[in-house]
Formats: structure tokens, C-alpha cells, sequence
């Protein structure tokens, strides 16, 4: 079975077209369509109901397709593993948005002048949606919001920020914290997500008042509307919070019980450690970054 045929498979399924899975892909329609008669021929099973120019996976297609993923990923670790040096391949790091912007570029280009052979593909998405995609083997490090759940013991991590909850109003408004909540438009930092919780906590245990606006899980976008005097928030002062300082006052809570933690999570037993260690060592030397061990 060529894992090609699977890799199309899987573009299909996730792309829910002929077409959309061959852009994808890089090959034409007819060479997918090919692909999927011989799975279907060698499974002897129907894998897609076809509707117009879409296409459904059916129960047989949903059932294959995580071991399908998982031997595809096997397959590829497994090329990268006999090609040569610790710094074949590719790292696959997931990062959230405040990370990417802050320390994704600073580090790749430090890994660019010392190691130029490093490959890295990097995916950016919420903590939540990384931390699935970690615990599936979809990426291999992500740069994250601790979890509020147990970590399994599969999977290490190491606290890159602690990051204190402050609030955040524009430069032009005054008063205590209570009278600047209490008086001011609220934008609130997303509760589903796991940084927003901190912030929601404190309202909640606080008794804080507040008029809600906006629910954003954007720290960027918070801090623009604060420093456009839209409304006040409490966010964690994130690494980028200080280009905002022109415009936007910050008060930080003391009790460090509400901090975020950012973190890098991998694997415990990593599938390409020289490169995650390469990735660590510059991702640790920038100034923004204070690495304590797990």
C-alpha cells in the first residue's frame, strides 16, 4: 500500500473535494480520483459518496482515518529518521497567537545564522486546539497556555513566561481599579480559552462589575481597542503588551495566584530531538523569555 494513496486519502476527506484535495496535494484530479479507486478496490469498500463536486467520507472512510493519519505520520518520521543527520527533517511546532509574533521570527532567524540546515514548519492555532494536536502526534512542540486539566505523563513541558493579570485602560481615564471597571466599557478576554479563565476568575472570586462588550481571544486585539479608548480590560501582560505603552496604563494584580503560564510542550520522548533541542536553545536565549525547568 503506497502511503501516497493514503496521504490522498486524508487531503480528501479534509478538503471534501476531488479538487480541493488535489491543489492540496500538487497533482491533478484524476491522479486523486485514481488514488481513491485503487483504496476503494483494495478495501473493498466504498470510502466517498459523491454529490455534484463534493464529496462525504462514509462510515468505512471515518472509521480508517485515524489509523490512516497515524501510518502516515509513522511513514514520515520514519524517512526522516534514515536520512542522515540529527537535523533532517522537520520540526513541527504549533504556537498561539501572542507566541507567534513575539517569539517565532526572533528565533528561527537566530537558528537561520547558526544552523541553516534546520527545517521547521510552524502551525499557528488557540492552546486548546494545539494541545489536541500535540496529544494526536499532529505537531510535535507547542508553544502554549498551560492547561488547566492534568498533563499526561507522556508529554513534558517547561514554563517559558509567568505571566501577572493586570488591567488595562487607557492613559487618558483615572480612578481606583474598581471605579475604572466599574464606570468603563468591559472587553473580555475570552473565558473558554484558558488564559481568559485566569482573568475571569478574578472578576468572579473579586465581585468586580463590569459592562461586556467584547469577547475576544485576541490579546493583540484587546490591547488596539484599549489603546483606541474603547474599553478597559484584564489580560496577562504578554510579551508585545509594551508597544502599547505610549497609550495604554497597566496595573498589575499582585496575588500571582491568577498569572498565565506560557509554556513549550513536546513530547516526552521526542521524535526529533536534536532539532527540538536546537529549537529550545534559541527560543530560551531571547530576552522576553525566563525558562524554568519542568
Amino acid at each position: 500500500m503506497d502511503t501516497k494513496f493514503i496521504d490522498s486519502l486524508i487531503a480528501v476527506a479534509e478538503e471534501g473535494s476531488i479538487a480541493g484535495a488535489a491543489r492540496s496535494q500538487m497533482i491533478t484530479a484524476a491522479a486523486v480520483s485514481q488514488r481513491i479507486l485503487s483504496l476503494e478496490r483494495e478495501f473493498k469498500c466504498k470510502l466517498f459518496s459523491r454529490a455534484g463536486n463534493t464529496v462525504q467520507p462514509t462510515d468505512a472512510c471515518l472509521t480508517i482515518l485515524p489509523k490512516a493519519k497515524s501510518l502516515v505520520r509513522e511513514a514520515r518520521d520514519l524517512l526522516e529518521v534514515v536520512q542522515g543527520s540529527g537535523f533532517s527533517g522537520t520540526l513541527r511546532i504549533g504556537a498561539n497567537s501572542t507566541s507567534l509574533a513575539a517569539f517565532i521570527p526572533a528565533t528561527l532567524k537566530s537558528i537561520r545564522t547558526s544552523v541553516p540546515e534546520a527545517k521547521f514548519h510552524i502551525t499557528p492555532g488557540n492552546s486548546i486546539d494545539l494541545y489536541r494536536s500535540l496529544i494526536n502526534g499532529d505537531i510535535d512542540a507547542a508553544i502554549m497556555v498551560m492547561p488547566t486539566a492534568v498533563i499526561p505523563k507522556s508529554l513534558r513541558y517547561w514554563v517559558l513566561r509567568d505571566e501577572p493579570l493586570a488591567l488595562i485602560h487607557h492613559k487618558s481615564i483615572e480612578g481606583s481599579l474598581t471605579e475604572i471597571l466599574d464606570n468603563n466599557p468591559y472587553i473580555r478576554y475570552d473565558p473558554t480559552c484558558w488564559g481568559g479563565q485566569m482573568s475571569e476568575l478574578y472578576m468572579i472570586e473579586k465581585g468586580m462589575t463590569k459592562n461586556t462588550i467584547f469577547d475576544l481571544d485576541s490579546l493583540e486585539a484587546i490591547a488596539q481597542l484599549v489603546s483606541e479608548e474603547v474599553g478597559v480590560s484584564m489580560v496577562p501582560i504578554w510579551a508585545g503588551l509594551e508597544q502599547y505603552s505610549e497609550t495604554i496604563t497597566s496595573v498589575i494584580i499582585p496575588d500571582r495566584k491568577y498569572d498565565r503560564k506560557l509554556i513549550l510542550m513536546h513530547a516526552y520522548h521526542p521524535r526529533q530531538p536534536r532539532l527540538q533541542e536546537l529549537f529550545m536553545k534559541h527560543l530560551s536565549e531571547l530576552e522576553s523569555i525566563d525558562v524554568v525547568a519542568p
